[in-house]
């Protein structure tokens, strides 16, 4: 089974960065997209931020101009740089992976990581 695993998470105060990162399992040979996404306390789960393997991107609207999404596709890695953070960035932040084929020819539409806390607080 595929696996995403997510890190980087922590407490931040307002206005510092963090950078979040997310490596698929080594059985992965591609990904063709992949995303961020967030869920609050009470709220849905949004997009924060999504890639495809030619690297075309798009944002939430309350992020932009503050993160940055990549990805390694050599690693089947993504990449989340967050800078200026504010109190409302304070998620579980999720990995998806869409599209997502193995060595031995296996295919998934999708994939999720299990999260990551981010706090931010003073």
């Amino acid at each position: 089974q595929v696996q995403l695993v997510e890190s980087g998470g922590g407490l931040v105060q307002p206005g510092g960065s963090l950078r979040l990162s997310c490596a698929a399992s080594r059985s992965i040979f591609s990904i063709d997209a992949m995303g961020w996404y967030r869920q609050a306390p009470g709220k849905e789960r949004e997009l924060v931020a999504r890639i495809t393997s030619g690297t075309s991107t798009n944002y939430a609207d309350s992020v932009k101009g503050r993160f940055t999404i990549s990805r390694d596709n050599a690693k089947n890695t993504v990449y989340l740089q967050m800078n200026t953070l504010k109190p409302e960035d304070t998620a579980v932040y999720y990995c998806k992976g869409e599209g997502l084929r193995t060595s031995w020819g296996t295919y998934d539409m999708s994939s999720w990581g299990k999260g990551t806390q981010v706090t931010v607080s003073s």
